[in-house]
C-alpha cells in the first residue's frame, strides 16, 4: 500500500489490490500542490467536510473516472444533489468497503460548502486498509477524545494539522500525538497560505521529544506503508 502526500490535507491512498483513494483533494487551486486535477484518479473519494479548500476539485474528478463519494450524510446529499454517488455515513458509524474499512469520527471545525449548503458536522476518519489503520483527523482542534479514538484503534498512521488559526497549531498537535499514540505522525495543514505557516520540522522535534515518531512529507512525495 502507498501513501501520496499533495499537500494541505489532500492524501492519495493506493492499496495492494489498486484501488485508489483520494482525502480532499484540493489540487487546482492549491499554491503548493505539485499536481493538477487532471493528473489523478480515484476509485473513492473520501470528504472530512465542505468547505472549499478541502472538496477541492472532488466535482472534477469525481466527473472523469465515476468515483463513489464517502463522507457525512449531509455532504454525501450535496454530491448526490450534483449528480454525483455517494455512500453516506456519520460519526461513529463505521462500513466494510471492497478496499477496506471506514469510520468516522468527531473534529471540532465547521463545514459549509462554498455555495453555502449546510455539509453536516466536520469529522475524521479511521481507515483499516490493508492490515493497517490510518487516522486522518481532518481540520480539527485538539480533543481529549483523541486519547479514546488511540485506544479504540492500534492507529499506524496519524495525519493531523499543525498550521494553527483555522485549527490545532504545533503544541496542540504534539498533545493529539500523544493522546492517540500512533506509530507514525505526519503533519499537514501548513504553509497553503500565509495565515497556516508552520515548520514542520519543528512539530518532528517536539513529538520525538515525547519518545514518538514523525514523517514530514514532502509536498508530491509517496511512501510504502
Amino acid at each position: 500500500m502507498k501513501l501520496r502526500y499533495f499537500s494541505h490535507s489532500a492524501f492519495q491512498i493506493t492499496t495492494n489490490e489498486g484501488k485508489v483513494i483520494l482525502i480532499d483533494p484540493f489540487l487546482d487551486g492549491n499554491p503548493t500542490s505539485p499536481v493538477k486535477a487532471d493528473d489523478v484518479r480515484a476509485d473513492y473519494i473520501i470528504l472530512t467536510h465542505g468547505h472549499g479548500d478541502h472538496i477541492g476539485d472532488a466535482f472534477s474528478i469525481a466527473k472523469r473516472c465515476g468515483s463513489t463519494f464517502i463522507c457525512v450524510n449531509e455532504l454525501g446529499n450535496y454530491c448526490i444533489k450534483n449528480g454525483f454517488k455517494s455512500h453516506n455515513m456519520h460519526i461513529g458509524g463505521a462500513h466494510n468497503f471492497d478496499f477496506g474499512r471506514v469510520k468516522f469520527t468527531i473534529a471540532h471545525h465547521g463545514s459549509m460548502t462554498p455555495d453555502e449548503y449546510y455539509a453536516g458536522e466536520p469529522s475524521g476518519v479511521v481507515l483499516t486498509i490493508d492490515g493497517k489503520v490510518i487516522y486522518h483527523t481532518g481540520d480539527t482542534g485538539l480533543f481529549y477524545d483523541m486519547k479514546l479514538i488511540g485506544e479504540l484503534n492500534k492507529i499506524d498512521y496519524m495525519m493531523l494539522p499543525i498550521g494553527d488559526n483555522f485549527t490545532m497549531g504545533i503544541n496542540d498537535a504534539v498533545k493529539a500525538v500523544e493522546f492517540a499514540n500512533p506509530g507514525t505522525a505526519i503533519p499537514m495543514h501548513f504553509n497553503t497560505f500565509p495565515v497556516i505557516n508552520a515548520d514542520p520540522n519543528e512539530f518532528k522535534e517536539k513529538v520525538n521529544k515525547i519518545g514518538k515518531v514523525c514523517k514530514v512529507m514532502e509536498f508530491g512525495e509517496e511512501i510504502e506503508l
